[in-house]
């Protein structure tokens, strides 16, 4: 464990039994971990907290084992992950690149797979560049749903703890452990609205690959189900400069401002100067800056009533190290384009992959939805990111092939039916017994129970190569309307089979 990566190692002791048991999770040290320095990215501001922070706890408690902590930027004032004396990550796809910040080490750790998952803070979109710029997921909860007790404050009004993960089934059993709950609004399961900024709203400072990209992004999630709707971008974009424009530069002055009053040739000196800076605003400044910041949020409730949740770019582009070492202000300022008014607004955010660009370079998008939508967001991700299979036979749960799903990371989505036009046979000669789904125009039948299950994009192929003949994956109508990847058979493969369709379902003929 050495630099820029980690600052420090964790002591090992024995993992208590949970949910999260065999998982290891890496911490931004802006974090405290019991009897290990903090040093939230300068050695001398460094001290040893006597208690972990609250989601450490909490995440220990549930079987996660730490293994340490992670550099950043320094007292996480920074989307780029260079303001460090540790040393600046880089991109784990080119050395060149930036990895994006503050929580830099956090996401590399996991990219990389030497933490399963791991903690970051997000003020600004620190728990969502980094995502993007390494090719895994970020997740950003509504403000106050994760603890930030024993969290090194940023702007404490505003801060979040953040979670890396390399894939949404382990975002969700982290969220889930850390006491995080809520409701699921009707959209998370059906269809759904999502919003996009009109063209002349987008900005990708001459990344035309992202451009392209983020293209192929709207058109997977209109394959999932949603519903393209267009919204003016302004005022988010507006509230989005108010957070390093406006006094709330001034709580970061609150938090560590008095330290590097008296202990300026410690800090960097990009972030030295912005919290230093935070001294000019007055209180007349502040509350002017709120009555605006209502006012946005006032606009922006509008936005909302016409979509349930928002596809954005996580960033419009990236830089390469030495170009943000040039510009430190001016292209930071460019990656908080579309990150940088979500916690003024108290919004929820899930930042995940959406492919590469033709020089290796990842590209990612935000999924973006008001308060206490953080679990709506992570099943409408892994909607995006599973292929859903639907399932008759031997291959239902408690039947002996589910395990091939569960193997797979597939999860149960729901129990529902076919459209009406279906046949199931009882196959003959077949181990374990298998049924046949046919579907024949113009018949009208009971309908057929089935389970639909979403399973991790790559781990289909290696699914549908388990499957004999005369079965195979076709497209399977569903009673709703909608459709799903699922099982079907040849027609060739009914010799000897026996019509079950009157019971309506392979469940009902073994309990015969």
């Amino acid at each position: 464990m050495t630099p820029p990566v980690w600052i420090s190692a964790i002591p090992e002791k024995a993992p208590a039994k949970g949910p999260l048991t065999g998982l290891t999770f890496a911490i931004k040290d802006n974090i405290d971990y019991a009897g290990v320095p903090t040093t939230a990215g300068c050695p001398a501001f460094a001290y040893t907290p006597e208690k972990s922070a609250a989601v450490v706890t909490l995440l220990e408690q549930a079987g996660a084992k730490a293994v340490g902590k992670t550099n950043l930027d320094q007292f996480a004032t920074g989307l780029v992950g260079v303001r460090s004396p540790y040393g600046a990550c880089s991109s784990v796809f080119n050395k060149e690149y930036v990895s994006g910040g503050s929580s830099s080490g956090s996401a590399v750790a996991v990219a990389t797979g030497q933490a399963d998952f791991s903690l970051g803070t997000d003020t600004a979109g620190s728990g969502r560049v980094p995502a993007a710029f390494n090719n895994i997921f970020g997740l950003k909860p509504t403000k106050g749903v994760l603890p930030t007790a024993g969290v090194v404050p940023a702007c404490l009004s505003l801060d979040c703890v953040s979670i890396f993960t390399r894939d949404v089934r382990t975002a969700q059993r982290v969220f889930a452990a850390a006491k995080a709950r809520g409701t699921l609004p009707a959209w998370a399961h059906g269809a759904f609205r999502f919003g996009v900024p009109r063209a002349e709203d987008l900005e990708f400072f001459g990344d035309a690959a992202a451009a392209s990209l983020y293209r192929g992004a709207i058109a997977r999630l209109e394959a999932a189900g949603g519903i393209r709707v267009e919204f003016d971008y302004t005022p988010f974009k507006n509230a989005a400069q108010l957070l390093y424009a406006g006094p709330w530069v001034a709580e970061r002055y609150v938090a560590v401002g008095e330290f590097l009053e008296k202990h300026s040739n410690d800090a960097h000196p990009v972030v030295r100067d912005i919290i230093l800076g935070g001294k000019k605003y007055s209180a007349a400044d502040t509350f002017r800056a709120m009555y605006r910041l209502e006012e946005l949020r006032a606009v922006t409730l509008e936005t909302w009533r016409s979509i349930d949740v928002m596809l954005l770019p996580t960033t419009g582009t990236i830089y390469k190290i030495s170009e943000v070492e040039a510009e430190p202000v001016k292209l930071n300022t460019n990656l908080g384009y579309y990150t940088n008014f979500v916690n003024l607004l108290d919004l929820a955010a899930f930042a995940i992959p959406a492919g590469f660009r033709p020089n290796g370079l990842p590209f990612g998008v935000s999924l973006i939805a008001p308060a206490h939508s953080d679990w709506a967001l992570l099943d409408l991700a892994a909607r995006v990111e599973e292929v859903q299979v639907t399932v008759v036979g031997a291959h239902l749960s408690g039947q002996p092939l589910n395990k091939q799903l569960t193997e797979r990371g597939a999860r149960l989505i729901r129990t529902c039916n076919t459209a009406a036009d279906y046949r199931l046979y009882a196959l003959a000669n077949t181990t374990p017994p298998k049924p046949g789904l046919v579907r024949e125009p113009g018949f009208v039948g009971p309908g057929i129970e089935v389970e639909v299950w979403g399973m991790p994009a790559q781990n289909f192929g290696s699914f549908v190569a388990l499957i004999p003949a005369p079965l195979g994956i076709g497209t399977v109508r569903l009673e709703d309307g909608t459709t799903a990847n699922g099982f079907i058979c040849e027609p060739a493969g009914l010799a000897g089979a026996k019509e079950i369709t009157s019971l309506g379902g392979w469940r009902r003929y073994l309990s015969r």
